[in-house]
């Protein structure tokens, strides 16, 4: 991989420019000083990564920052600074000390890539979670359901149950379990992933983030981006009422509302396959050039 040179005053721009737009994507809640929302502070929650890190912008690999040497990034790990005074990121050994993660990241996004989306499951999954469960053990009890329990239950029980996505699958109650037309499970994560999946989708954001600094920072925020708007619509479509939040309901149980959704999952599963291409190009670069110094091609 040929490296290339950013001037001082280009990249530093470009890092100012991702910490502001960080700071846009997440002052919504940082500002709630940690009261609970559902679409807000999921993210940062379910994934644990925090606001300080997002908005840390690494360039990615194969690029050497001009007069870095003496700045807090050249002691960032994973940087090494040259004699010159550029620092680069040492992608090579970063590669080769996450390869178990970077193998697994690239084949499930390759196989997900492979797939068509699917877009019949609408949004039940959020359903299954409170399925027959009794007051008090709903997930979200700040926020009424749109329905009644029975009414909740009977929009379940009249549609089939199709996740694929073992992460939203383990929290389907267990009266709901039985009823999903398969059974995902963790270790056959890369035969069930496909792209229509909206959990799919935000996890794009996840391995993003998981493999930090590897991964461009435009890249990263990007991903982050979409996984809050899928969020958004996972919740709309979801049986909680956050109409005081915002957020209209899409009512899936309507012929109306799953055409509403079904549209849009197919609009994120477009953006989802743009940011795994975009990933899976950094992954596959370096985990080339791993692969070529230790065969020595």
């Amino acid at each position: 991989m040929d490296a290339i040179r950013i001037p001082r005053a280009e990249w530093r721009g470009r890092e100012a420019a991702h910490a502001a737009r960080a700071d846009r994507l997440t002052a919504a809640h940082l500002a709630r000083h940690g009261a609970k929302h559902p679409v807000e502070d999921f993210l940062f929650r379910y994934y644990n990564f925090p606001p300080g890190k997002l908005r840390r912008w690494h360039p990615g690999p194969g690029v050497i920052l001009d007069d870095a040497g003496g700045m807090p990034r050249a002691a960032w790990s994973g940087y090494l600074t040259l004699a010159d005074g550029g620092v680069l990121l040492d992608h090579a050994a970063l590669a080769a000390k996450r390869a178990t993660t970077i193998a697994f990241v690239r084949s499930l996004l390759a196989a997900t890539l492979s797939r068509p989306a699917f877009t019949g499951c609408f949004g039940l999954h959020e359903w299954a979670m409170v399925f027959r469960l009794p007051a008090g053990e709903v997930r979200h009890e700040d926020y009424p359901l749109r329905l009644s329990p029975t009414e909740t239950d009977r929009v379940v029980e009249s549609h089939p149950l199709r996740c694929s996505h073992f992460d939203a699958f383990r929290f389907f109650t267990p009266d709901a379990v039985p009823r999903n037309a398969t059974q995902p499970t963790r270790e056959g994560q890369v035969m069930q992933e496909q792209p229509g999946c909206l959990h799919a989708g935000m996890d794009v954001y996840k391995w993003a983030h998981k493999l930090t600094p590897l991964v461009p920072g435009d890249v990263l925020l990007d991903a982050f981006e979409l996984a809050r708007d899928i969020r958004v619509l996972d919740m709309q479509a979801s049986p909680y009422d956050l109409v005081d939040l915002g957020y209209a309901p899409i009512k899936i149980e309507t012929p109306e509302g799953k055409s509403e959704y079904a549209a849009a999952q197919r609009a994120f599963s477009v953006r989802s396959n743009d940011l795994r291409r975009r990933l899976l190009a950094v992954l596959d670069a370096v985990t080339d050039e791993v692969t070529d110094a230790v065969t020595g091609e």
